[in-house]
């Protein structure tokens, strides 16, 4: 099972932190030529990000973050990335499943679209999006444009994200896709990173968007089973597994009934625990 806790943005135009980000244990860099890429700069980034991917060397997955086809850039981006094959691309300001197909239908073979959800238009079309088809594959909250676009005021605790967090998990989960949460902007402030992690979690995404290699090790642990998650789990698929279970669709395990549904869940995060024990993103760097 991949897993993508982590999941990095980084400068294309920084060649220093593309060279760290070849030993960094995330799940996942996107080598980025949007909004961390100043206009003036974009032609030098994406030449940088066609040779990152030519040379290789990643320990973890890597994608590109492309400027939207409305922009002078996309078109060019999207050309290219052929024949290089990043694992995903991730297309910005997507509003329709329009959208997602004009993107889809620019990349090469066998490479995964992960599309940002980032304006008013874009949570409102959430289904459509979702249900846009392959190659998509993921859904990533933007919330710095999504929270400037509708004038929210953030707190720690994303009190008025809260709607959009379990409406794009929700649609992601509908079909079939990753759901990824956005960034946390505050890269020295460690509680704050924490509680959106567990948060995030809680809401069923998948991992968080990172700008900071520090911010790493909370997400790979806030998304990764805990020992207790693991423990339950594995007392579930031995309880369904005993004799007396056999043909039940809904036993007494300790002080609570489980039924088949959980024994399903209960698998696929034994799943998680195992891919994120043997991981070679955990392994001491």
């Amino acid at each position: 099972m991949d897993l993508f806790r982590s999941v990095l943005y980084l400068p294309a135009s920084n060649p220093r932190a593309i060279e760290k980000a070849r030993g960094l244990n995330c799940d996942a860099v996107i080598l980025d030529l949007e909004d961390a890429v100043a206009p003036d700069a974009k032609a030098e980034a994406r030449q940088a990000a066609v040779a990152a991917l030519a040379a290789g060397g990643f320990g973890c997955r890597v994608g590109v973050r492309v400027n939207s086809l409305d922009t002078a850039w996309g078109a060019g981006d999207l050309e290219a990335l052929a024949g290089l094959n990043p694992d995903f691309v991730v297309a910005p300001k997507i509003e329709s499943a329009g959208g997602v197909r004009e993107v889809a239908a620019r990349l090469p073979d066998g490479v995964a679209l992960w599309v940002m959800i980032e304006t008013p238009l874009s949570v409102l079309r959430l289904d459509q999006i979702a249900g846009a088809g392959a190659p998509l594959a993921a859904l990533m909250l933007g919330i710095n444009d999504f929270g400037e676009r509708m004038n929210l005021v953030l707190g720690p605790d994303r009190e008025p994200l809260k709607p959009w967090l379990a409406a794009v998990v929700a649609a992601a989960r509908g079909h079939g896709l990753l759901a990824i949460d956005g960034v946390v902007n505050a890269t020295d402030d460690a509680d704050r990173l924490a509680a959106e992690c567990r948060q995030g979690r809680a809401f069923g995404f998948d991992g968080k968007s990172l700008i900071h290699p520090a911010q790493i090790a909370a997400a790979n642990a806030a998304f990764s089973p805990s020992a207790e998650e693991v423990a339950r789990a594995r007392e579930v698929v031995a309880a369904f597994a005993a004799a007396g279970a056999q043909g039940k669709g809904a036993i007494r395990v300790g002080y609570r009934m489980v039924e088949r549904l959980h024994l399903d869940a209960a698998h696929r995060l034994l799943a998680r625990h195992e891919s994120a024990s043997t991981s070679p993103q955990d392994a001491p760097i």
